[in-house]
C-alpha cells in the first residue's frame, strides 16, 4: 500500500506546484483497499479544499496507479461535537459545486451586517441579486480591507444555499488560478470551465489578483460570459475599482462594469457604535453608552480595528476583574489610531528605518528584493491610511499607477498566505503603525 501511495504522490508532484504538494498532499494519511484510496486529512477544511480544488487530479493520478475502476475517498480525522468521528467526503459521487452546497461553511449572514450610508447601496444590490426576480445580474463591490466585502459575499452565499435548487460557488481569484493550473496539468480545462459556466451564481473575490495573468483572465472571461449568457449572476469584489486595473483584459473589465458598480466606505460614527454594541453582545458583554460612544468616536478606521480594540478592552477588564469603564477604554485606545490622516513621507521614512534602507534608494530603478519589499510596504500603508490616488502614491518613487497596484497586490498576497515574507512585512507594518499612531490591524 505504501508503495502505491508513493507512486500516486510522485505523479501528483509532476502535475502540481511544489507548494500545493507540501501544504495539501504531504500531511495526508493514506490507505488502499479494494481499489479505493482513502485519504485522511488532519482537519475538515482540508478535506473540503481537496474535494473542491483537486478532485480531478487526485482521481486521475490514482487511476493511473490502481486502475481505471479505482476511486478516492477523503476523511477528516478531527472530532467536532456535531459530527461523527470521521467526516466523510465521497469524491467520485459529487461534483465540486454539488458538494459545496452541502458542506460550505458560510461565515456571515445579512442579519449580521450593520447597514448605513457607507454600504447601503452595496447591501441592497447584493440582496436584490439573491432574489429570483431581482434585477441585479452582475455586481462589483470595491472596498478596502476590513470594510465588509467578504462579509457581503459570504452573506449572499448563505442566503442562496437556503434555496436547494440554485448552484453557487465561492472562489477567490487565487483559488480560481489554482484550479485552472490543476486542470491544465490534467488536460481538463474545458471541463473546469464548463462546471463553472453552469453555475447559477459565482461569487468571485479579489479579482485584482488576476492582473498580469492573460491566460487566466481569458479563462475567467469565458466562465463569466458563460454564466451571464444563461441568466446566471456574478458578484465581483476587489480592493480596487475597475478603472484602476490597467493590467486586466478590457473585455473582462467590461464584464466587471456590466452591472452595478458600488463601493463600501469606512463606517460613520453611528454605524461604528452599532457595530461595537453587536460585537460586545456576541462576546456576552454589555457596554455603557459612554464607553460605546467613546470607542465609536475614536476608532475611525475599519471594522477589524474596532474588533481588535474591543477584544483588547474586554480582555483587560476580565484580567483585572472589573467593569469596562471609560478610563479602562482610554488606556487601551492609547494603542490605536485616533485619525486616519497620515503623511506619505512619514510612512516611507518609518518603513525604511525598520528595514534598514535609505529613503533615496527607493527612488531608483533597482529591482533588489529589499527595495521592492520596502516600496510595496509603503504603497500598501499609503493606500490604507491616506486618500492619495495610486498615481499620487507612486510619483515620489518614480513608479507608475500600475506598479503601485501590483505592489499592493503582492503585499496582500503575502499577508494572506502568512508566508515568511508576509510575516516580516506584517511585523514591519505593526511597528510603523505604532510609531505613526495608526491602527495595528491589517
Amino acid at each position: 500500500m505504501e508503495t502505491q501511495w508513493q507512486e500516486i504522490q510522485a505523479k501528483l508532484s509532476e502535475r502540481l506546484e511544489p507548494g500545493l504538494v507540501k501544504i495539501w498532499i504531504q500531511p495526508l494519511e493514506a490507505s488502499v483497499e479494494d481499489g479505493c484510496l482513502t485519504l485522511t486529512a488532519p482537519r475538515p477544511y482540508m478535506a473540503q479544499w481537496l474535494q473542491s480544488k483537486l478532485l480531478s487530479v487526485l482521481e486521475s493520478c490514482t487511476r493511473e496507479v490502481l486502475g481505471e475502476q479505482a476511486h478516492v475517498r477523503i476523511e477528516a480525522s478531527n472530532v467536532t461535537p456535531s459530527l461523527p468521528r470521521r467526516e466523510q467526503y465521497w469524491l467520485p459521487m459529487l461534483t465540486p459545486v454539488q458538494q459545496q452546497k452541502k458542506s460550505k461553511n458560510w461565515r456571515y449572514r445579512f442579519s449580521d451586517f450593520v447597514v448605513g450610508e457607507s454600504n447601503r447601496v452595496a447591501v441592497a444590490a447584493a440582496k436584490d441579486l439573491c432574489r429570483r426576480d431581482g434585477g441585479v445580474q452582475t455586481l462589483y463591490v470595491n472596498a478596502q480591507a476590513g470594510l465588509g466585502k467578504t462579509h457581503l459575499s459570504q452573506a449572499v452565499g448563505y442566503d442562496l444555499t437556503e434555496t436547494p435548487d440554485r448552484s453557487v460557488d465561492y472562489l477567490t481569484a487565487e483559488e480560481f488560478s489554482a484550479r485552472f493550473v490543476a486542470s491544465l496539468k490534467t488536460n481538463e480545462v474545458e471541463g473546469f470551465k464548463e462546471r463553472l459556466r453552469k453555475l447559477d451564481v459565482l461569487l468571485f473575490e479579489d479579482v485584482h489578483f488576476l492582473q498580469n495573468k492573460p491566460k487566466i483572465q481569458e479563462t475567467a472571461l469565458s466562465v463569466v460570459k458563460g454564466i451571464q449568457d444563461h441568466g446566471g449572476r456574478v458578484i465581483f469584489t476587489s480592493s480596487f475599482s475597475p478603472r484602476e486595473m490597467q493590467k486586466v483584459d478590457s473585455q473582462l473589465v467590461s464584464s466587471f462594469c456590466s452591472g452595478i458598480l458600488t463601493q463600501i466606505d469606512r463606517p460613520d460614527e453611528g454605524m461604528r457604535c452599532e457595530i461595537i454594541e453587536r460585537k460586545a453582545q456576541a462576546m456576552h458583554v454589555t457596554l455603557s453608552e459612554s464607553v460605546c460612544q467613546l470607542l465609536a468616536k475614536r476608532l475611525d478606521s475599519d471594522v477589524r480595528q474596532i474588533e481588535s480594540c474591543l477584544k483588547s478592552v474586554i480582555f483587560k477588564a476580565n484580567l483585572l476583574k472589573t467593569e469596562v469603564t471609560t478610563d479602562l477604554a482610554l488606556e487601551v485606545l492609547a494603542q490605536y489610531s485616533t485619525s486616519t490622516d497620515v503623511d506619505l513621507r512619514l510612512l516611507a521614512t518609518l518603513v525604511c528605518e525598520h528595514l534598514g534602507l535609505e529613503l533615496d534608494s527607493l527612488h531608483s530603478r533597482s529591482r533588489c528584493q529589499n527595495y521592492v519589499v520596502g516600496r510595496n510596504t509603503i504603497f500598501y500603508l499609503a493606500r490604507k491610511h491616506t486618500d492619495l490616488t495610486l498615481k499620487e502614491i507612486g510619483q515620489p518613487f518614480n513608479r507608475r499607477h500600475s506598479t503601485v497596484l501590483q505592489g499592493i497586490t503582492s503585499v496582500e498576497r503575502e499577508l494572506a498566505r502568512q508566508s515568511s515574507l508576509g510575516r516580516q512585512i506584517a511585523r514591519v507594518m505593526d511597528l510603523v503603525e505604532e510609531k505613526a499612531g495608526l491602527s495595528q490591524t491589517h
